[in-house]
């Protein structure tokens, strides 16, 4: 039976705690002066891209995905970091990202310029570029379900503030003031962030059974308790008393709404989270097992390899 007297989680903190546990930030980012015909390629790997056009507009093509026009002002977001190419044109020749010759501006933030000189600078396009840290192995169902590329376009509607940011990213695109370099690379963040929450809480394409789990308050409790301390000893007793509920009761409302039952939950969770440490920490396979609650590294092998399809060492190694 529900306890009706367990006090409610607020989605919206369910969600906070989602973004919170993203970590999103961005690690380095380019300005670059591009004059038509232009032509950029990113390869694969490196992290989330976003890209900002402050002047002028670009095409940006995802393979599988027809080709988006960002105009000055737009912005796009790829969070896996999926090959994509940013084109003046349809058909244009690109260049890869990393022939360009950056000129450092401060620490984590660089010029590209690549621009004809005869040409008037008005019809230049800048585009603000990044990667960025979108760490999103605590929530690892989400990553999975993004769509290659998320576009603010799509959100302007449910998140007017948006508006005013990206403006005010345009002003220091085209001023290039002092400090501007800084003040881009936090706007940005931002940005990227309301475009994951927007589409969160737009549900996430209808397609995840841990939005819908966040929207149930007593379930919302059990996963942000379940993402923010993974290496309690969970059992099926102490996440239906967070719930308010019987073990019965709990087991087939999670079971039925996340997809999958709870304590094959927590190991997915528990094997996703070792992989970013040994991968991005380079922690020992024996502090990694000991900081997830496994008390023989003989056990937390046999699940890591059970769910991430490697051994945890072999992981570690390539890595490094």
């Amino acid at each position: 039976m529900l306890d009706r007297k367990a006090e409610p989680a607020d989605r919206s903190d369910a969600v906070t705690e989602v973004l919170l546990g993203m970590r999103l930030r961005g690690a380095r980012y380019w300005r670059l002066r591009l004059s038509p015909p232009f032509g950029v390629n990113f390869d694969a790997g490196g992290g989330a891209r976003f890209h900002f056009v402050g002047q002028g507009e670009a095409l940006v093509t995802v393979s599988g995905l027809p080709p988006r026009r960002v105009r000055a002002g737009g912005a796009v977001l790829i969070p896996r970091g999926h090959p994509h190419q940013i084109l003046s044109a349809p058909r244009v020749a690109a260049r890869d990202f990393g022939s360009y010759t950056p000129e450092p501006r401060c620490q984590a933030f660089a010029e590209i310029r690549d621009c004809n000189a005869l040409a008037c600078r008005s019809t230049d396009t800048t585009i603000l570029t990044g990667v960025m840290e979108l760490d999103l192995v605590t929530m690892h169902p989400l990553v999975a379900l993004m769509p290659e590329a998320m576009a603010v376009d799509d959100l302007m509607e449910r998140q007017p503030e948006m508006h005013a940011i990206l403006a005010a990213m345009e002003i220091e695109m085209a001023e290039d003031r002092p400090g501007s370099a800084g003040i881009l690379a936090r706007l940005a963040d931002v940005v990227a962030a309301l475009i994951v929450r927007g589409w969160i809480e737009c549900g996430c394409d209808n397609a995840s059974g841990v939005i819908t789990a966040l929207r149930d308050p007593r379930l919302a409790r059990v996963l942000v308790a379940l993402h923010k301390d993974p290496g309690r000893e969970w059992n099926i007793p102490a996440m239906a008393d967070l719930m308010g509920a019987s073990r019965s009761v709990f087991s087939e409302r999670f079971t039925s709404i996340v997809g999958v039952s709870p304590l094959r939950y927590v190991t997915d969770l528990r094997m996703r989270i070792a992989a970013g440490w040994l991968a991005q920490e380079g922690s020992s396979v024996a502090s990694v097992a000991h900081r997830l609650g496994y008390g023989s590294q003989a056990a937390f092998t046999r699940a890591f390899k059970r769910v991430i399809g490697t051994s945890p060492g072999n992981l570690r190694r390539n890595a490094r």
